[in-house]
C-alpha cells in the first residue's frame, strides 16, 4: 500500500505542478496582452469594428466650345437578390407579384422571372442578378416593385452603383475626348485624350470618413475632426465646336468608304488662336466599319509628300537663292542624283516652267532642283530654315503618344548625298498631320506660328480656375515679302494648279495637294506600297479664319485615283463651304463664345420663378438640360444627367425643400 501511496503522491504533484506552470503560462500570456502586444490587439480590434470609408469625388465634365457636353460621370446601377433574406412567409407572399413587375418591365413572361427567383432560393443564392447597366429611373422602378420595396433585410434586395463615363455626342471625337481608368488586368491607371492629359483638374479629391460597424454589413458614420470632404472636380471647357466636328467627321467618313481606305484624319483649326474647332481619326475594322482609333492626327508621324513643299518655297524667297519668276527646266520628268531618279507624277514632265508654277503643278523635278541648286554647297542653311519652323521637334501638346519627327541634319550618320533633294519632295523626313498643319496655319495667320490647343479654360461653376492663353511658338516664320508670295502661290494651286478642280468663284480657299508614296522600301517589296493622299490649307484665303488638313492612307487604287486633289481635297471643300453656307449667321462664318455655355431665354424664365422660391425644387421639365444643370448648381446642387437634351424627368420632385450639397439626377429625353 506504502508504495502505491507513494506513486499516488508523485502523481498529485506531478499534476499540481503541471497545473501552476499552465497557470503561470496563463499569467504570463495575460501580462503580455495587456502590456507587451496590448496596443497591436486593440489596434486590431479597432480595424474590425471601425474603418475609414473613401467618399469619391464627383468627376468634372468635359464641354464643348459652344457649351455641349462632350463626357459626363452618370450613374449605373446594379439590382441583385439575396434569395435568403426574405423570410419564407413574405417570400411566398410576394414573390408572384415581384415576378409579374419584372416580366412587364422586361417584356418577359412574368413566370420566367418566378421560376428563377423560386431556383435561387432552394440554391440559397445571396446574389442573384435581376439587372445591370440601369438608369436611375430604372433603378427606382425596380425598387419600388413588390417584395424589393422592403428593403435590404426584408425585401433582399440588393443596390451597387457606380459611376460611368458618357459621351452624349457619341463616337465622335471620341479618341480625343479619350478617358481614364483603371487596366482591369494590371490594375494600372491608363488613359488618352482630355480625360487623361487634364485628369488633375477633373477627378478632384476624394474625402473620407470614420464609420463603426454596428451589425452584419452595417456601418455607422462617426463624426470626428478627422473626417475629410471630397472636392468635386473642375470642368474642363474644351476648343471642340460640335457643328464644326459633326461637319468634319462625316465629310472624312463617307471619303474613307467611297475610296475603301485603311484610315484618315481630319484637323479643323481656327486660325488666330490655335483652337481645334474639329479633330476626327477613323480607322477601318475588319467589317469595313470605321470608328475612332488612334489619334492619328496628333501620333502619326510620317513622309508627307508635296505638302513638304511649302518649306522649300517659303526657304528659296527667304534667302533670295531664287524667285518665284526663276525658270526651270522639268527636263522632261526625270532628274538624277548620285544614281537615283526623281520624277514628276506628270509623265514627261512640264517643260520649263517658273518656280512659282513649279510649285503650283507639285513639280518634284522643278522643287528638288530649286532647292539643290540653291543649297547644295551649304545644306545646314536650308535645314536650318526646317528647325526654325519646329518641324524637327515635338509640338509639346497635352496629350501623351504625340508622334516624333524626324529631320536628317547634315553630319548625322544617315545624312548621304540624295539625302537634301529627297527633303525637297517630302521623302526622308517624318512629321505628324498636327505639325504640317500648324506650319500651314502660320502662313495663314500672317507668319505667327502658335501652339494647337484643345482646352480653352477650366472652370468650377461659372468661376475661371484656369484660362488657356495663345501659345506663340515662333512669333514670324518668314519676312511679309516673303509671306505675299507664298500665299498668292498657295491660293494658285487651288485656282489653276492641282488643287484646281476645288475651285470655286463664290469661295477662296488656299492650300496644297500631297500624294506620298508609303511603305516603298519595304521588305514585301511593289505589293506593300500603297499612297497617303493629303490637302492642307485654309479658308477663306482673302481672310482665313480655319485651317484645316485631311490625310487619307491606303486608298483602294482600284478607284482609279489616289491623287491628293481627288481623295483629300474634296474633304476640305466640303467642310470649307458647310462652315461657310450652313453656318447661323449672316455673311460671315459663324463665331462662338468659347468660354460660357450658351443660355437661352427660358433660362432666365426659369431662375426668375427658382427666385421666387429659392428654398424649393423647381419644376425642370421641358428645360434645356444645359440650363437646367447651370440653374440647379447656382441653388447649390449637385447635379448627374442621364441622355441629352431637354428635361423629362428629376429625381427630386418640384417644390421640395431644398438640401445643401444634395444631389438631384435628371433624365433627358
Amino acid at each position: 500500500m506504502a508504495v502505491d501511496d507513494k506513486h499516488i503522491s508523485y502523481r498529485i504533484y506531478l499534476v499540481a505542478v503541471f497545473i501552476f506552470m499552465m497557470a503561470i503560462a496563463i499569467v504570463v500570456k495575460l501580462t503580455n496582452i495587456q502590456w507587451v502586444d496590448g496596443d497591436h490587439y486593440r489596434k486590431l480590434a479597432k480595424q474590425r469594428t471601425v474603418r475609414n470609408f473613401v467618399i469619391p469625388a464627383n468627376k468634372g465634365n468635359i464641354y464643348s466650345a459652344d457649351g455641349s457636353l462632350l463626357a459626363t460621370s452618370i450613374p449605373n446601377y446594379e439590382i441583385r437578390f439575396d434569395a435568403k433574406a426574405p423570410k419564407q412567409e413574405t417570400f411566398e407572399k410576394y414573390v408572384k407579384l415581384l415576378s409579374d413587375s419584372l416580366g412587364v418591365f422586361f417584356d418577359r413572361p412574368g413566370a420566367y422571372f418566378e421560376k428563377e427567383l423560386r431556383k435561387a432560393r432552394e440554391n440559397k443564392n445571396r446574389y442573384y442578378l435581376i439587372a445591370r447597366n440601369l438608369s436611375y429611373t430604372d433603378y427606382v422602378k425596380i425598387k419600388g416593385f413588390p417584395l424589393f420595396n422592403l428593403g435590404a433585410f426584408k425585401g433582399g434586395i440588393i443596390i451597387e452603383q457606380e459611376t460611368v463615363r458618357k459621351h452624349p455626342i457619341g463616337k465622335i471625337a471620341e479618341r480625343t475626348i479619350g478617358y481614364d481608368r483603371l487596366d482591369p488586368a494590371t490594375g494600372v491607371e491608363v488613359g488618352k485624350g482630355i480625360e487623361w492629359a487634364f485628369k488633375s483638374y477633373l477627378n478632384g479629391k476624394d474625402g473620407k470618413i470614420l464609420k463603426q460597424k454596428i451589425a452584419k454589413g452595417q456601418w455607422k458614420p462617426i463624426r470626428d475632426v478627422n473626417e475629410v470632404d471630397p472636392i468635386d472636380g473642375y470642368d474642363v471647357i474644351s476648343t471642340i465646336d460640335v457643328f464644326i466636328q459633326d461637319i468634319a467627321h462625316h465629310a472624312l467618313l463617307k471619303q474613307l468608304e467611297d475610296y475603301e481606305a485603311d484610315h484618315g484624319c481630319v484637323v479643323v483649326m481656327e486660325t488666330e488662336t490655335g483652337h481645334v474647332k474639329a479633330i476626327s481619326n477613323l480607322g477601318r475594322a475588319e467589317d469595313g466599319s470605321y470608328y475612332e482609333t488612334t489619334n492619328y492626327a496628333i501620333a502619326e508621324s510620317h513622309e508627307p509628300g508635296s505638302t513638304f513643299k511649302l518649306v522649300d518655297l517659303m526657304a528659296i524667297l527667304e534667302d533670295k537663292v531664287a524667285d518665284t519668276s526663276t525658270v526651270y527646266d522639268s527636263k522632261n520628268g526625270v532628274v538624277k542624283y548620285y544614281g537615283r531618279s526623281v520624277r514628276d507624277s506628270h509623265h514627261g514632265g512640264y517643260g520649263k516652267v517658273s518656280l512659282a508654277r513649279g510649285f503650283e503643278l507639285s513639280s518634284n523635278t522643278i522643287m528638288v532642283q530649286a532647292v539643290y541648286e540653291g543649297y547644295k554647297n551649304n545644306p545646314s542653311k536650308f535645314v536650318n530654315h526646317i528647325n526654325s519652323y519646329g518641324l524637327n521637334k515635338t509640338l509639346g501638346l497635352h496629350f501623351k503618344g504625340e508622334g516624333r519627327p524626324y529631320i536628317p541634319q547634315p553630319g548625322d550618320k544617315h545624312w548621304s548625298g540624295v539625302s537634301l533633294p529627297w527633303m525637297a519632295f517630302g521623302y526622308g523626313v517624318s512629321v505628324t498631320p498636327m505639325q504640317t498643319l500648324a506650319f500651314y496655319n502660320s502662313v495663314a495667320n500672317d507668319g505667327v506660328m502658335v501652339k494647337p490647343q484643345f482646352v480653352s479654360e477650366i472652370k468650377e461653376w461659372n468661376k475661371t480656375i484656369k484660362k488657356f492663353d495663345v501659345e506663340v511658338i515662333n512669333p514670324r516664320v518668314c519676312s511679309p515679302e516673303t509671306l505675299k508670295k507664298v500665299k498668292a502661290v498657295l491660293l494658285n494651286v487651288v485656282k489653276k494648279g492641282t488643287g484646281s478642280k476645288l475651285y470655286s468663284k463664290d469661295f477662296s480657299m488656299a492650300g496644297k495637294t500631297g500624294t506620298a508614296q508609303m511603305n516603298y522600301g519595304g521588305k514585301e517589296g511593289k505589293s506593300a506600297l500603297y499612297y497617303a493622299s493629303s490637302f492642307v490649307g485654309y479658308f477663306p484665303a482673302e481672310h482665313p479664319k480655319y485651317s484645316c488638313i485631311v490625310v487619307v492612307h491606303k486608298p483602294n487604287t482600284a478607284k482609279n485615283n489616289y491623287y491628293g486633289a481627288d481623295v483629300a481635297g474634296p474633304v476640305f471643300k466640303r467642310i470649307a463651304q458647310k462652315i461657310f453656307t450652313d453656318a447661323p449667321s449672316t455673311n460671315k462664318i459663324k463665331r462662338l463664345d468659347t468660354r460660357v455655355p450658351k443660355q437661352d431665354a427660358s433660362y432666365n424664365k426659369y431662375t426668375a420663378e427658382a427666385n421666387k422660391k429659392i428654398n424649393q425644387i423647381p419644376d425642370l421639365k421641358g428645360m434645356p438640360g444645359m440650363d437646367a444643370v447651370a440653374l440647379l448648381e447656382n441653388l447649390g446642387l449637385k447635379v448627374r444627367i442621364n441622355g441629352m437634351g431637354k428635361v423629362k424627368k428629376q429625381s427630386i420632385q418640384a417644390g421640395e425643400t431644398i438640401s445643401k450639397n444634395a444631389t438631384i439626377v435628371l433624365e433627358l429625353s
